[in-house]
Parts: C-alpha cells; sequence; structure tokens
C-alpha cells in the first residue's frame, strides 16, 4: 500500500488522433494535501481528471487510486471507486428543476438505504459547512454564480468520500467569492481529512491554497514542488507562467515570415 500517494500517474501517455494530450506524464497526489496541476488552456488539466476518474484510459501508463489500477477495474468496482471521490465541476452541473437540498441529497439517495430523517441531518450539516443552511429550499436559478459553486461542493462532500477533484473553481466569480471557495477547499480539505486535487490556471488562487502545484504544457510535466520552490525556479517557461508576462519562451507572436519582408511583397 502506497501510505504517501493516493493518486499516481505513472508514464500516462493520451493522443486524441493525431493531437497528444499527455505526453508520458508522471504526477503524485500526496494523500491529505491539496496538489493543484496548472497550465495554460488546453494543456490537459482537465483530461487529467478524467484519468482518474475512468472516464477515459490513456494508451499507455498507469493510473492507481488508493493502490487501485483505475485502467484494470470492472465497471462495477470503478463505480464503487467513484463513490469515493467527489467532484465539483466548472459549471457547478446543478439540476436546475431540483432544489438546493434536493440537489445535495441526490448523491445519498442514489447510493445509500439512508432513511429519510439521515439524509436531511447529513444534508442540513453538509449546507451547514459551506455557509449555505438557510438557502436549502432555493432553486439553482436563484443562485448568484458563487452560491452554485458552493451548493456543488456541498454535494461533492455528501457522502463522505476520500477525494474532491475541483475543475476550475475560480473561473468567473468575483474576488470576495474566489475567497470564500478558497478558503473553503482548505479548511473542508483538513478538517474532513481530505485529499484535494484542484485544476486551474489562477496563480495566486491556488497558490495560497496548494501543498503542491504541477505546471503542465504540451503534455508534459514542466516543473513542479511546492509554491515557494516553484517562484524559485530557473525556469523561464515557468516564471512567465507564473508572473503572466505576455512574451517568453511562450511567444506572443505566432510563427510567421519576416515582418518586414511581408510588408514589402503585400505592397509589390
Amino acid at each position: 500500500m502506497d501510505s504517501e500517494n493516493l493518486v499516481s500517474l505513472q508514464d500516462v501517455s493520451l493522443k486524441f488522433g493525431d493531437r497528444i494530450i499527455l505526453d508520458s506524464i508522471n504526477i503524485e497526489i500526496p494523500r491529505g494535501k491539496v496538489t493543484t496541476i496548472m497550465g495554460p488552456s488546453g494543456t490537459g488539466k482537465t483530461t487529467a481528471l478524467r484519468l482518474i476518474g475512468g472516464q477515459i484510459r490513456p494508451q499507455a501508463g498507469t493510473v492507481m487510486v488508493d493502490d487501485l489500477s483505475v485502467t484494470k477495474l470492472k465497471r462495477k468496482e470503478l463505480y464503487e471507486l467513484r463513490k469515493r471521490m467527489g467532484m465539483m465541476f466548472q459549471s457547478g452541473a446543478l439540476f436546475t428543476d431540483l432544489s438546493v437540498f434536493e440537489n445535495v441529497a441526490f448523491p445519498l439517495r442514489e447510493h445509500t438505504e439512508l432513511s429519510e430523517s439521515m439524509i436531511r441531518d447529513i444534508v442540513v450539516m453538509k449546507l451547514h459547512a459551506v455557509g449555505l443552511r438557510g438557502a436549502r429550499d432555493l432553486v439553482p436559478s436563484e443562485l448568484s454564480g458563487g452560491m452554485a459553486r458552493r451548493v456543488a461542493l456541498a454535494r461533492a462532500i455528501a457522502l463522505d468520500p476520500m477525494m474532491i477533484l475541483y475543475d476550475e473553481p475560480f473561473t468567473g466569480q468575483d474576488p470576495i467569492t474566489v475567497g470564500v471557495i478558497m478558503q473553503l477547499i482548505r479548511k473542508l480539505n483538513d478538517s474532513l481529512g481530505l485529499t484535494s486535487i484542484v485544476v486551474s490556471h489562477d496563480v495566486a488562487e491556488v497558490s495560497n491554497i496548494s501543498d503542491k502545484l504541477y505546471i503542465i504544457s504540451n503534455g508534459k510535466v514542466i516543473e513542479s514542488g511546492s509554491p515557494s520552490e516553484l517562484q524559485q525556479s530557473k525556469s523561464e517557461w515557468v516564471q512567465q507562467f507564473l508572473h503572466g508576462r505576455p512574451d517568453g519562451p511562450a511567444k506572443f507572436h505566432y510563427p510567421a515570415n519576416d515582418y518586414a519582408e511581408d510588408l514589402i511583397s503585400y505592397a509589390k
């Protein structure tokens, strides 16, 4: 049993058609910590979450979760493993026709045989944990974007999972809501003994709550380490990404002919 890491991606490769998404990457997710996978848009961050959840399978390599090889699990075994994972989708993905209470109760009704009184108590506790116990009777259309994310988080922890996957949790949120979600990710991780995997490109936000960071680009892990270690990185690419510089190893200009020659050729 791997007592240190809950999730391990070992030499994982994946491509869609001729496009390489992940190229022999290695990622270790330590138990009980908040680990963030960062990188530019379209570099395979969310794909990594889908591999961990078994929604897709790699062409090469191994995906291990709690000492189980996800790629070798049968359908029933995979479903059992997924019950131990919570997921907060980028959009929240709430059921629009159900109340806040029923959204959080849904996984409990689907996967347990608990009594209605027990389901009620659990839902109230989970909503209280995210500060929305008083919003239980509202429907998603009555919620702000930040409130919807918090309801989604309450639903993600309803079954007391060992791990929560967060797909771009800060996207489109105002600074106050971002602060609230950051605090919830960190506090719930520590108080519930969770392992959290965050996918994001919001450098400042995730650096404040993460124990470990991975930066991936062009299908490869560029660098990993604690936030302070990455800030001291000698990699020009890492420094460009962390500080949002418009030009550097990731070029501002798409490859083209010489500018002066282009102007002259069009003038002729």
